[in-house]
């Protein structure tokens, strides 16, 4: 049988890249509207546009601090590009586009918008990845840590205005959103560097089989502030009748997909197997995560659907 030709599986790949990266943009850019569908719950105004921004915050979150972490993972040897000060300043640009973003569904000025409790918020984690690439840039990178904590912490404050326990809702945030990251982010920059060392396998295993012990503990907590969180966020009784309830069904089934691939890794590395393959497809899933999360911080809070 015929080896498939390099360039082919390179155009293969790239192919099989631009058609996920047009599902993930129709996911983001329209899943708040379809899942809010039959509800009666009101359209919330760029929900799109919010969903891609956020998804954008999350994405430098995860590859800023999964850097951070996978670089202590590998120790010793050839490390990948850096992708902080890019991340970073990416993060920036999402958390400032979304003030303009709310300034226009507000009619409000920008001035003003600040003055808004979300917009100070969304100020307050534009300026946090701002001073993360400064880290970045004059060769701190683990000073990034500092202002890369306000962020989280803004996001999770914004994220939360509910009345109800919202010291709770925020705490379990800043867990969640954090061990998510380090989850995410952390495999991405592993596999970057068994990618840069797959001359060296026994030096390429190692690194990946070190990461694969600490992401289990962080499957666990993710599991639960996850389950903490959706029982005091979503009323039982609206679960498949409240967009809220159907996006995080749709993340839930994916958190599970990622984590029986991570456990199939782990247990391929045990024996002494190759896991990269399982491992990739895990990043891609943990990807699609992301962009689901996305899209649950956009779609309406479930509890006043519950109370009609």
């Amino acid at each position: 049988m015929a080896r498939p030709e390099p360039g082919g599986v390179r155009s293969a790949v790239r192919g099989s890249a631009v058609v996920g990266a047009g599902v993930a943009l129709l996911v983001v850019l329209y899943g708040a509207g379809l899942a809010s569908r039959g509800t009666g719950e009101l359209r919330i105004p760029a929900a799109g546009t919010t969903s891609f921004l956020r998804a954008a915050v999350f994405v430098a979150l995860a590859l800023h601090l999964g850097e951070l972490a996978g670089a202590a993972l590998a120790r010793s040897g050839p490390l990948p590009r850096t992708l902080a000060l890019p991340a970073a300043l990416a993060g920036a640009a999402a958390s400032a586009g979304q003030i303009v973003v709310l300034a226009v569904v507000s009619d409000l000025d920008i001035p003003a918008t600040y003055g808004t409790r979300e917009g100070g918020l969304l100020l307050v984690m534009a300026n946090g990845f701002l001073l993360a690439a400064g880290c970045v840039g004059t060769g701190r990178p683990r000073w990034a840590l500092v202002p890369l904590t306000g962020v989280i912490l803004a996001e999770a404050l914004r994220a939360h205005p509910e009345p109800y326990s919202p010291e709770w809702g925020t705490a379990l945030t800043v867990v969640h959103l954090t061990v998510a990251s380090l989850w995410a982010g952390g495999l991405c920059h592993v596999l970057r560097t068994t990618w840069l060392r797959r001359a060296a396998p026994a030096d390429a295993r190692a690194v990946l089989a070190r990461y694969a012990r600490g992401a289990v503990w962080l499957l666990v907590v993710l599991a639960a502030t996850g389950t903490l969180s959706t029982l005091r966020r979503l009323p039982a009784d609206v679960v498949v009748t409240s967009a809220y309830g159907r996006v995080l069904i749709a993340k839930l089934v994916l958190v599970a997909v990622a984590s029986a691939l991570a456990l199939a890794a782990r247990r391929r590395l045990r024996r002494s197997r190759d896991a990269h393959v399982a491992a990739r497809v895990e990043l891609a899933v943990l990807a699609a995560v992301v962009l689901v999360s996305a899209v649950l911080t956009v779609v309406p809070d479930p509890h006043w659907l519950s109370t009609r």
